[in-house]
């Protein structure tokens, strides 16, 4: 297999995301969840994933669709790189094992379809919280609990974030 088409199998639809992890879970691999738009990979994004990965032994990452990430209102430029960029992106990092886009405004159902053992978001959230109108609030915590697993959120890296290198890039 070259390298690009291991690349592209990185990249799956749910059915095969489902497929894989039945695999991973007879071997008891712990699966850890995260997800976001990451529009212009940056450090801190990469610093947050391989901190995830550290967390078990399979990094599963939930990519916003385009329509996703227009509805989320973060800007009229937004996204900034199509997802099918962003998916290639996040695929090459060796410590990511797939990558799934998802349509909704939240992964609630994808989470809710994969089951993963770890939940993971950055520390602007809260795993504590359980309001869901919350803002702090990580979408898909009650699935993992329930299940069994864990949530947790993980420190981001001062001074880095999509939204800053764009007001840069504006000047």
């Amino acid at each position: 297999m070259s390298k690009f088409d291991f690349l592209k199998s990185r990249i799956v639809s749910l059915e095969e995301a489902k497929r894989k992890i039945g695999i991973w879970r007879m071997k008891e691999e712990t699966i850890v969840f995260t997800n976001g738009c990451f529009d212009i990979l940056h450090k801190g994004h990469v610093t947050y994933l391989a901190k995830a990965a550290d967390l078990g032994n399979r990094l599963i990452v939930g990519i916003n669709s385009d329509a996703s990430v227009r509805r989320q209102g973060k800007g009229e430029e937004r996204p900034i790189n199509a997802e099918d960029a962003r998916q290639t992106l996040l695929a090459s990092l060796t410590f990511v094992d797939l990558v799934i886009l998802f349509e909704g405004d939240t992964p609630e159902e994808l989470i809710n379809s994969l089951v993963p053992d770890m939940l993971v978001k950055g520390a602007d959230y809260d795993s504590d919280e359980t309001d869901k109108n919350s803002k702090k609030y990580i979408v898909g915590s009650d699935i993992v609990r329930t299940h069994g697993g864990q949530v947790t959120v993980i420190e981001l890296e001062e001074g880095f974030s999509t939204t800053g290198i764009v007001k840069k890039l504006r000047g």
